[in-house]
């Protein structure tokens, strides 16, 4: 049964009070109209609890803003929800129109850095969410007393003799929750098998973001990727202030797990005792990258669940990482992002992560 404004309601109870459930809470897409955003197809999410964020269908159902009760989770990109008409392929091109946001999904055929593999040149990290979603289905309905809300649609990514893989995603929350789930379901339906990367970009801003604030993770061994991360590699969980001429530091995390599983990582601000998390199943994407950019006005930390890492898919092959698809083969991938809004919401998720730690 929700939760709304400090009472518990039944369905008859809600329905009683309102004249459409949109009073409360749900999904519904709307178009945005003006500049290099003019086209771009989006979907509000409203959960009742002060929770909102917007799903983009035109740049392949990631989630872009986020807040809660007026406080921003992610961190948002001066290029905003950018039409994929712009996008620029090849090298560095992808950064132009990276909208920042809650998650920007890289692959599905590679991620990470520009390289040359097999013969091909490929861009950063993906095409992906530069591809929009087709037969997009938005809607909300009861279950029980439950009001669920979602978003689904299909991405694909295919060529003339090469790959077709097809992503089916499913993005939804429920009334008096603050929380969201992605289901994914990454399908070969070509003919031949093909090298699958997928990394779920999630970027953390202002305010959950701020000097002092913190990763915090059941890091078994935190792996600087370059001499950049080397530099204070000790407090790689711990932010600086915004700074002029930052280097991005980057760290692969080796996670334990709970019982199930399940990988839970958050940004928490402890001033304010608010951020959020994620959890995901380890053996479905093993691989976490945490992108710490504290540059002035690029004020960024990114966690990044995935099944690869972020130096590009020629070495990802070359160190023998690199998973492919068969035909007819599909793969899922499941993510719950939820607010850590209050002290006891921030303390109760420290000490599960130190149970598993200590487990």
């Amino acid at each position: 049964m929700p939760k709304l404004f400090g009472k518990t309601y039944t369905k008859q109870e809600i329905l009683d009070r309102v004249g459409n459930v949109m009073q409360v809470g749900g999904a519904r897409k709307f178009l945005l109209t003006d500049g290099p955003h003019a086209g771009v197809e989006a979907v509000e999410f409203r959960t009742g609890t002060g929770f909102s964020f917007l799903a983009v269908p035109s740049r392949g159902l990631d989630i872009t803003a986020a807040e809660h009760n007026g406080r921003s989770l992610a961190w948002l990109s001066a290029a905003g929800e950018m039409s994929p008409m712009f996008y620029e392929e090849p090298g560095f091109g992808w950064l132009r129109n990276f909208p920042g946001g809650l998650v920007t999904t890289c692959g599905l055929t590679y991620a990470g850095a520009p390289c040359e593999d097999g013969g091909e040149r490929l861009g950063l990290h993906g095409r992906f969410s530069n591809t929009p979603a087709s037969n997009v289905w938005v809607d909300g309905d009861w279950d029980g007393d439950d009001y669920r809300m979602w978003a689904l649609g299909k991405i694909r990514e295919s060529r003339l003799f090469g790959e077709n893989l097809v992503l089916r995603r499913k993005i939804s929350a429920i009334l008096g929750e603050s929380k969201l789930w992605i289901d994914d379901a990454v399908t070969n339906e070509g003919s031949q098998r093909t090298p699958h990367m997928i990394l779920y970009h999630i970027n953390g801003g202002f305010p959950a973001i701020d000097t002092g604030s913190r990763l915090v993770s059941p890091t078994i061994t935190a792996t600087p990727r370059d001499a950049d991360a080397e530099v204070d590699k000790e407090h790689y969980y711990l932010n600086d202030p915004p700074t002029v001429g930052y280097k991005e530091r980057c760290y692969y995390h080796d996670m334990a797990t709970d019982a199930e599983g399940y990988v839970y990582a958050a940004l928490i601000n402890h001033d304010q005792q608010f951020g959020f998390y994620v959890k995901y199943k380890k053996t479905e994407l093993p691989e976490f990258t945490q992108w710490k950019m504290n540059g002035a006005r690029e004020y960024v930390v990114g966690m990044e669940p995935a099944n690869c890492r972020v130096e590009g898919r020629d070495k990802e092959r070359a160190a023998g990482r690199l998973q492919f698809l068969k035909p007819g083969e599909t793969r899922e991938y499941h993510l719950e992002i939820g607010v850590l809004a209050t002290a006891e919401e921030v303390a109760n998720f420290e000490k599960l992560v130190a149970s598993i730690k200590a487990a």
